[in-house]
């Protein structure tokens, strides 16, 4: 819209009917979206900040207990304990994951026969039906009938009892976690391989750089925002494990053997709806937000020193 001057003051001219019609319409049809985003985002944050300086029980009504839950939180041994184990998984998860994506998306990025049918095996976990693929690799984790152990077995190689043994619990865990991912980050590394411009490779052969110099430097840089992105995804969703923990281990010992492998989000669910302890549960949740939320502050602080836009 033109501006126009009146007594010396620059005015905006009033909306005309038809652009407040579109406008109203445009909320009318925001209106289901944004409900849900309230209802189903919002309105459970605030319950669970709320919660968090409470007992409640799911049957009496919730009774104010003001700091009470993050002192017990403080020498809690079974919640360190699971902070532990999140904080293993995801060190060990997260890198692990984004090196065989990256690498499988440089393989995958060249002129290869069959390439897409390739791209969609490796793709193939992260459509399928997540309780579905945790079952299958707990019969593949089987002591004596499992597929792994019958491998390991034929090369002489040491058996062990994954998902029985608490050593061996939450790096089973970790190795199913890796492969459901891989292909999710695979594909996002080979969309950002595939948006580097053919140019800089062409100019960085002719100064005589070679094969490792290209990638280092210029896939690297190139790729620093697909990196970013996926390093804050998977670091959130790393801190948010709970599908595989409770799929894998749930029926027979929750937590797996000795709680080795239980997570934040899994205690959390423990605490909420198997001892019905709402507010300590909402207090750990709490908790858990204020760690990501502070990870994902410092991530976005950093990726000024590291991540190039071109």
């Amino acid at each position: 819209m033109a501006e126009v001057a009146i007594s010396g003051r620059v005015t905006r001219p009033r909306m005309s009917m038809l652009a407040q019609r579109e406008a109203l319409w445009g909320l009318l049809f925001l209106l289901p979206s944004l409900i849900g985003f309230l209802v189903f985002y919002w309105l459970p944050i605030v319950a669970g900040f709320a919660l968090s300086f409470t007992t409640w029980d799911l049957l009496s009504p919730p009774e104010w207990a003001g700091l009470a839950n993050f002192q017990r939180l403080i020498g809690d041994t079974s919640f360190r304990a699971a902070l532990l184990h999140t904080i293993v998984f995801t060190l060990g998860t997260v890198p692990a994951c984004m090196i065989l994506a990256l690498t499988v998306a440089l393989a995958l990025n060249q002129k290869l026969r069959g390439v897409t049918i390739y791209r969609t095996l490796y793709f193939l976990p992260v459509v399928s039906m997540l309780v579905a693929s945790a079952l299958v690799w707990q019969w593949m984790y089987l002591p004596i009938y499992g597929l792994i152990n019958n491998i390991l077995g034929a090369v002489g190689l040491p058996q062990p009892f994954w998902l029985s043994d608490p050593k061996t619990t939450l790096l089973s865990i970790m190795i199913m976690s890796v492969w459901l991912r891989l292909g999710y980050d695979m594909v996002l590394f080979l969309a950002g391989l595939q948006g580097i411009p053919r140019d800089l490779y062409e100019a960085a052969s002719v100064d005589g750089a070679g094969r490792w110099a290209r990638f280092w430097y210029v896939t690297v840089p190139m790729l620093s925002p697909t990196t970013f992105f996926i390093l804050v995804l998977s670091l959130i969703n790393a801190f948010q494990v709970f599908d595989q923990v409770y799929i894998m281990t749930g029926r027979s010992s929750p937590g797996g053997p000795g709680g080795a492998a239980t997570t934040i989000v899994f205690e959390i669910y423990t605490n909420a709806f198997v001892f019905t302890r709402m507010g300590y549960a909402s207090a750990m949740a709490l908790v858990l937000f204020v760690i990501i939320f502070a990870i994902t502050l410092v991530q976005l602080r950093l990726q000024r020193r590291w991540v190039h836009y071109a």
